[in-house]
C-alpha cells in the first residue's frame, strides 16, 4: 500500500493505519450480523426456545442486560485508556473474549435456554467494548474535516465482513438443508464461522495500528480505577461546557434505540410476520449489508461536505420511511424494500455518529468521550429492544405494533438533533484539558 500522506489523515499517519483500524470494523461486523440479526436471533427463537410466547422478550432481555454491563463498565473503561494510554491492549482482550464467547455458541442446542443467554450476554458486553475503544482512535487517524469520510471507509469495509461471513454461513446452511440436516445442525457450524473470521481478521488491527496515546499518569492522577472514575466525575462536574455532546448523546440514545431493534429482532420480524425461512431471511440481510456498504461509503464523503449534523437528520427522516414501510408490508416485496433502506440508513447513521463525536471529544479524553457515546448506544440497546419485546407480550405477539413503537425512536431522535451546535462543541472541546 502507498506510504504516500492522503489528505485526509492526520501528519504522520500512513495509509495501510487506517486499513489495519478499519479492518475491526470488517472483523466484528460478522458478530452484529450473524449471531445478532440473521441467524442466531431467529434460532433462539424458534429452536433453542422453541417458539415459546416469552422466548422474543427473553432475547431482548438478554440483550439489554448485556447493555446494562456494559454501560456500567465502558465509562470507567475508557477513563481507564486515556489514563494508561492503553486502548489497544484493551481492545485485544475484549476482542479475545468475544471471539471465544462466540465460538462457544456452538455447544448451543434445542433446549439450553440458559447457556444461550448467558453467552449472548457476554460475547455482547465484550463486542461493546471493542466498538467503543476501536472508535477512540478515530481522531488520532483522520484530520477534523476528514472525520466523516474515514469514518465511512471503516462502516463500509466493515460491511464487506458482514458479508463475507454471512456468506460463507449461507453457503454451509443452504448446503446443509439440502444434505436435510436441521437448524441445531447447522446453527452451531455458522457460530464457528462467525468467530473464526472474527479473530483472523482482527489479527490485520493489531498487526497495522498504532497507539499514539501517552499515559497521562504524571498529571496527577490517581491510577487505576479510582482515577478512572475521577475523571469521569470531572466531566460530568463540568457538563455545562459540553452541551452539545450531552445533546448528542441523547439524540444517539433515541435514534440507536431504534437501529438496535433492526439489528436485533429484523429476523425475528421477518421470520414471525411475513414467513421468511432461515436462508430467506440471510439473504435479505446480505442485501441490507450491501446497501449499508454502499451507504456507508458515500454518505461519508457527502457528510463532510454538507456538514454532519444535517447528514445525520436526513438519514433519520429515512429511518421513519422505513418504518413505515415495515408496517405497511403484507408481503415480501414491500419489506424488501423497507430493507434496502434501512441498510442505506444504517451504515449512514453510523458513521455520521461516530464522526460526531469525534468532533466533539477533547484530544486528551478521547477513549473517556467515546467511552460515554458507547454507553449512550448501549442504553439505546437496551430500551429499543427491550420496548419492541414488551410490546410483543403485552400486545399477544404483535409485531406490528412494536415496530410501529420502534419509529417512535427515530422521530425523538431528530427532535433532539435539532439543538446541537457542533462549532459551539467543537470550540468547547478545544478548550478542555
Amino acid at each position: 500500500m502507498s506510504t504516500t500522506p492522503h489528505p485526509a489523515l492526520n501528519p504522520g499517519v500512513r495509509r495501510r493505519e487506517v486499513l489495519g483500524w478499519a479492518m475491526y470494523d470488517f472483523a466484528n461486523s460478522g458478530y452484529t450480523t450473524v449471531v445478532l440479526t440473521a441467524v442466531f436471533s431467529a434460532y433462539f427463537v424458534g429452536g433453542v426456545a422453541g417458539g415459546a410466547s416469552w422466548a422474543t422478550f427473553a432475547w431482548t432481555a438478554a440483550l439489554a442486560l448485556s447493555s446494562l454491563l456494559a454501560m456500567l463498565t465502558l465509562p470507567a473503561l475508557g477513563a481507564w485508556a486515556d489514563l494508561r494510554g492503553a486502548k489497544k491492549p484493551l481492545l485485544a482482550i475484549s476482542t479475545a473474549a468475544c471471539v471465544l464467547a462466540t465460538a462457544a455458541l456452538a455447544w448451543v442446542g434445542p433446549g439450553d435456554v440458559a447457556l444461550a443467554l448467558l453467552l449472548v450476554v457476554f460475547s455482547n458486553l465484550f463486542y461493546a467494548w471493542g466498538e467503543a475503544l476501536i472508535a477512540a482512535f478515530l481522531p488520532e487517524l483522520a484530520r477534523p474535516g476528514s472525520f466523516g469520510k474515514v469514518s465511512g471507509w471503516g462502516w463500509s469495509f466493515g460491511y464487506c465482513g458482514g458479508m463475507l461471513t454471512l456468506g460463507l454461513s449461507l453457503a454451509y446452511v443452504l448446503s446443509a438443508q439440502a444434505r436435510g440436516e436441521p437448524a441445531a445442525r447447522f446453527v452451531p457450524v455458522t457460530m464457528l464461522i462467525t468467530a473464526g473470521i472474527f479473530g483472523v481478521a482482527a489479527l490485520g488491527t493489531f498487526a497495522l495500528l498504532r497507539e499514539r496515546a501517552l499515559p497521562q499518569l504524571d498529571t496527577g492522577a490517581k491510577p487505576g480505577l479510582t482515577g478512572a472514575f475521577a475523571r469521569l466525575r470531572h466531566t460530568w462536574q463540568q457538563a455545562r461546557r459540553f452541551a452539545d455532546f450531552r445533546w448528542l448523546l441523547a439524540c444517539t440514545v433515541a435514534y440507536q434505540a431504534g437501529v438496535a431493534v433492526v439489528v436485533a429482532l429484523a429476523a425475528v420480524y421477518a421470520e414471525q410476520v411475513l414467513g421468511f425461512k432461515q436462508a430467506q431471511t440471510m439473504m435479505l440481510v446480505f442485501l441490507v449489508n450491501i446497501a449499508s456498504m454502499l451507504g456507508a461509503l458515500a454518505w461519508g464523503h457527502v457528510q463532510d461536505r454538507i456538514g454532519h449534523r444535517l447528514a445525520l437528520g436526513i438519514t433519520l427522516a429515512g429511518w421513519i420511511a422505513m418504518t413505515v414501510l415495515a408496517v405497511l408490508a403484507q408481503g415480501p416485496g414491500l419489506f424488501w424494500a423497507a430493507a434496502v433502506l434501512a441498510g442505506l440508513c444504517m451504515g449512514s447513521s453510523q458513521s455520521a455518529g461516530r464522526a460526531i463525536a469525534g468532533l466533539l471529544a477533547p484530544a486528551a479524553r478521547r477513549a473517556e468521550f467515546f467511552a460515554l457515546w458507547g454507553f449512550a448506544v448501549r442504553l439505546a440497546a437496551i430500551l429499543g429492544p427491550l420496548t419492541y419485546g414488551l410490546v410483543t407480550l403485552l400486545a399477544g405477539g404483535n409485531h406490528r405494533l412494536a415496530i410501529v413503537s420502534t419509529g417512535l425512536f427515530f422521530v425523538a431522535g431528530l427532535l433532539l438533533l435539532k439543538p446541537l451546535n457542533l462549532a459551539r462543541g467543537q470550540a468547547a472541546a478545544s478548550a478542555a484539558h
